[in-house]
């Protein structure tokens, strides 16, 4: 049976439901929730509170969620430019400024009154200070005006792991703090290697970023360069021994694949390779922070 011609952008067009759900950047969005998981397990020798966690983690994503929906509102007229971007509703007028603007303050503020009411005011009150550092000092300041953007504005997404060791003891230590480091150490190369693989997308849309400013070479010594001070980073955590053995060679072994993958990168440079190097870089991060639970839990 043929299908008339008319309906066939109907059928391949997304669901409202799943365009609204694609302005949350669901993949970023649950890894940020993974890492906050991880310092809410690592804050306590004892198990925490499941409700603790529970709404913790709804609010995190809330708020998380809500960040990504007024950055894809902020830059949509940059994202149009990008093949990467453009099918987004927010891109392609799909969804109006005014209902992703709603939606965004919608979940922004649902998000606060959870972790205010339900884990503590600390908590919520960091996690809408990582909202304002992504959605408007990163998104409106630091993308469009230097080629450091993700280095200084890298410290938002760095946060989830303070935010789930605050909402399970109200406090942020050192311990803490040095898992934010981690991750802020982490996302320059992570970053910057889905600059190059993408680097015709990044001239189209007119962002200062690495690639286009100062080239290939110079971006590809720089993710080299930050590779290795991301695995001296993470040795941090068995030196102050707030983790073990088990952990450190975690963090060696899989430190030295992630160098391994910068270095080839740098000498024989490829959008193939830089591709597999990018999708490393987020399992490489998801196993080095399951490491620091299974290092923190078995001993």
């Amino acid at each position: 049976m043929l299908i008339p011609q008319k309906s066939i952008p109907s059928l391949l067009t997304p669901s409202k439901t799943a365009q609204y759900w694609a302005l949350t950047k669901p993949r970023v969005t649950q890894l940020a929730v993974f890492c906050a998981v991880i310092g809410m397990f690592l804050a306590t020798d004892a198990l925490p509170s499941w409700r603790i966690v529970l709404w913790g983690c709804l609010g995190i994503w809330l708020l998380a969620a809500a960040a990504f929906a007024m950055n894809c509102l902020i830059e949509r007229k940059v994202d149009a430019r990008m093949k990467r971007t453009a099918w987004r509703a927010s891109a392609s007028g799909e969804i109006s400024t005014l209902a992703i603007c709603t939606f965004s303050l919608a979940l922004g503020l649902t998000g606060m009154l959870v972790l205010h009411q339900l884990v503590n005011p600390l908590t919520a009150w960091m996690t809408f200070a990582t909202f304002v550092g992504y959605a408007v000092i990163y998104t409106i300041f630091l993308k469009p005006n230097t080629p450091q953007n993700i280095v200084i504005g890298g410290l938002s997404g760095a946060m989830p792991p303070a935010l789930g060791w605050a909402a399970v003891t109200g406090d942020v230590p050192a311990q803490a703090w040095i898992l934010v480091l981690i991750i802020f150490v982490w996302t320059p190369p992570h970053f910057w290697t889905l600059a190059l693989y993408r680097l015709e997308d990044y001239q189209k849309s007119g962002l200062p970023m690495l690639p286009v400013t100062h080239g290939q070479k110079l971006t590809l010594q720089h993710i080299f360069l930050y590779s290795i001070l991301l695995v001296a980073t993470t040795i941090i955590p068995f030196a102050m021994r707030t983790n073990g053995w088990i952990y450190l060679m975690s963090a060696l072994i899989l430190g030295g694949s992630f160098l391994w993958h910068a270095y080839k990168l740098m000498r024989h440079y490829s959008d193939t390779y830089a591709r597999k190097t990018f999708r490393f870089s987020i399992v490489y991060l998801a196993l080095l922070f399951m490491s620091l639970l299974v290092d923190h839990w078995v001993l």
